[in-house]
């Protein structure tokens, strides 16, 4: 396989892009179906090699820009023609064809001059998906990559809500796309919206198959992990015993400590299957620095 590792077109804040040369190390040689009950942006799927892929995520947006962007898989232009088009029209910047920022904003604002130029045509952009019933997902693509963070993120109205932030559709963002493009035309994934337990148990399992789960984290504090409390935590653990009566591999990620919180219920239930450190690139969107806490890999083969 490629040193190369690959990107979800996504930009997560704490995918497993940067730690998946680390992780992978730990799966096996041969794996019939790939398996991702939290898919996410997708970073894993596209750096492990398998005959097949089942792809889950419960936020039906996250598989929704999933499968739109999968549509254009074998004709990337027809995309990169609708971002252009969007582009234009609301006067966003757009580095990955021109730089047209005035000199005297990259002047006084040197750190933010994409934030400034961007924010009334990022507002106009975001109301015109809020107000067309949000289902334009190449709009919601385009509000994740000029957003703050590159978040998805709604609020209990159901708008996206997010401002906008010091970043643009760059030469990177074209690159990234292109690989997953070309992902997605060899592994062929196959997308699902569903809770994880009922994704896992409408799926037939294999000893060769590879479950990886990457679900929220009990411990820490994003807004994703928010969703998770410590039924949850139980049901999953006591899902993946079973899972191992039968024999079906898994390999899960997941925190122990985090600043002065444990994960007991984490640590004990792993006390019976191999467990790797992983060296964490872990970054909080509250304030964007590096924590320091355990991170693991457990398997049970």
């Amino acid at each position: 396989m490629s040193e190369k590792i690959l990107r979800s077109p996504f930009f997560y804040i704490g995918d497993k892009y940067k730690l998946i040369k680390e992780i992978r190390q730990y799966f096996p040689q041969e794996i019939d179906a790939f398996i991702e009950p939290f898919v996410g942006g997708g970073s894993v799927f596209m750096n492990v090699r398998a005959n097949e892929y089942y792809l889950n995520d419960i936020d039906s947006y996250v598989i929704k820009l999933h499968r739109h962007l999968s549509k254009y898989a074998n004709n990337p232009d027809k995309l990169f023609a609708l971002i252009d088009e969007l582009v234009y029209y609301y006067g966003l910047s757009r580095s990955y064809k021109e730089d047209i920022i005035p000199h005297e904003l990259k002047r006084v604002f040197k750190k933010t001059y994409f934030a400034q130029f961007n924010k009334e045509a990022y507002i106009k952009m975001r109301a015109d998906f809020n107000q067309s019933s949000r289902k334009n997902m190449t709009l919601l693509y385009l509000l994740i990559i000029y957003g703050f963070n590159r978040m998805l993120r709604f609020n209990k109205n159901g708008d996206f809500n997010l401002p906008v932030g010091n970043v643009d559709f760059n030469a990177n963002v074209v690159a990234t796309l292109n690989e997953y493009f070309e992902q997605i035309v060899l592994k062929h994934p196959t997308w699902y919206n569903k809770d994880y337990k009922a994704f896992i148990k409408g799926l037939k399992l294999s000893e060769r198959d590879l479950i990886y789960l990457d679900p929220p984290y009990l411990i820490t504090f994003s807004e994703y992990n928010k969703l998770w409390n410590e039924k949850n935590e139980k049901e999953l653990l006591a899902l993946l015993d079973k899972l191992n009566d039968k024999r079906i591999r898994f390999a899960i990620s997941n925190v122990t400590h985090y600043k002065e919180r444990e994960n007991t219920i984490f640590i004990k239930w792993c006390a019976r299957y191999n467990v790797y450190p992983i060296k964490s690139n872990y970054i909080s969107y509250h304030d964007n620095t590096i924590k320091e806490f355990n991170e693991v890999l457990v398997t049970n083969y």
